[in-house]
């Protein structure tokens, strides 16, 4: 088992069933979390025969990044895992904090049209630890602190829903990384019974929702998922959890030149989302050389923000980072897999 993959009630029963005490887990969190240690002959306030045990039960062994590329405000990061498998994590400086975009799975098996992670297809799910490891290893290279996360890189993280659920747990944790629950933002496309399920978490974490279209026609020309589950049926597990949780949900919508940027589909994601407490994200698209699709002007994207604040629609435009990056999702990886 990898340590980093552990949350602290885990090592609590781990410690109980080795006859150890379950203060043994706290030390163990602070010399992973606080002091940042790479050995476990380093947690000098733990008896040997404990740090023997250790040693042979779990490993510590993180992602290692491979390749770095930076921006303004922002830096793409290529890690390859144990298996010689390869994800991407990006780090944003925004004027709120520092957050990083990590992944949950190598490839994505959801077909979205406009999604570079989605062109190399699902290979596996991240394990908790691979997940914990993008941050130590980009908190340990840049030499600072992120205050926000965002599980939305490669992969659909409800597809791989209980790892992603053991790394939230992992990262919130006050004696882990210690991430406030409101600054984690998990994204879906839509899987609804994972949403009914995430509902019941009783979590503070944020729900992001990649939308992407107002109606059922457009979404499934361009969202497979939407083939399975509908927008009636996903706007009904949304509302189910807006009422449980009381908690706003922010949509994502990614603006496409010329399919899902006009007037007419701006008034029909007003109707659509009319009552809800949410706000809309319009995201600037990153081009790639790989999908033939091209990015919405700023002047589209400025009038499709002025209809939905006219018709009491919360939205933001999302500040466009990493064009100079391959800052798309999962484009750092295309482009390595196709050099080689």
């Amino acid at each position: 088992m990898n340590i980093y993959g552990q949350k602290l009630e885990d090592l609590q029963t781990y410690f109980k069933e080795i006859g150890g005490k379950p203060f043994n887990a706290n030390q163990v969190y602070d010399w992973l979390y606080k002091k940042r240690v790479n050995s476990f002959d380093e947690m000098t306030n733990i008896k040997k025969e404990v740090i023997q045990k250790l040693k042979e039960d779990f490993s510590m062994d993180k992602p290692k990044i491979i390749a770095k590329q930076s921006g303004k405000d922002v830096y793409k990061y290529l890690f390859e895992l144990q298996d010689g498998n390869k994800v991407e994590a990006v780090l944003m400086i925004h004027n709120y904090g520092i957050s990083i975009c990590v992944s949950t799975q190598v490839g994505c098996n959801m077909g979205c049209i406009f999604c570079e992670s989605g062109r190399l297809k699902k290979v596996r799910n991240l394990m908790a630890h691979e997940i914990v490891g993008q941050i130590l290893e980009v908190e340990k290279d840049l030499n600072l602190r992120i205050s926000h996360v965002v599980i939305m890189g490669i992969g659909e993280p409800f597809d791989n829903y209980d790892n992603v659920m053991d790394f939230i747990k992992i990262i919130n944790s006050g004696k882990g990384i210690d991430i406030g629950a409101r600054h984690i933002t998990v994204s879906t496309c839509g899987i609804v019974p994972k949403i009914r399920q995430f509902t019941e978490e009783n979590l503070q974490v944020n729900l992001a929702i990649s939308l992407h279209a107002p109606d059922d026609k457009l979404r499934s020309s361009i969202m497979k998922i939407n083939k399975a589950y509908p927008l009636e049926e996903l706007m009904d597990a949304i509302r189910e959890y807006s009422s449980k949780t009381n908690r706003r949900i922010t949509f994502e919508y990614i603006m496409l030149k010329d399919i899902n940027d006009t007037k007419e589909c701006a008034l029909k994601l007003a109707k659509l989302l009319k009552g809800l407490n949410c706000y809309v994200n319009l995201i600037p698209y990153n081009e790639t050389s790989y999908i033939d699709l091209e990015k919405s002007s700023l002047e589209t994207r400025m009038k499709f923000y002025d209809i939905l604040k006219k018709h009491g629609i919360g939205v933001t435009v999302r500040k466009e980072f990493g064009g100079d990056v391959s800052a798309a999702c999962g484009q750092l990886r295309s482009n390595y897999e196709e050099a080689k």
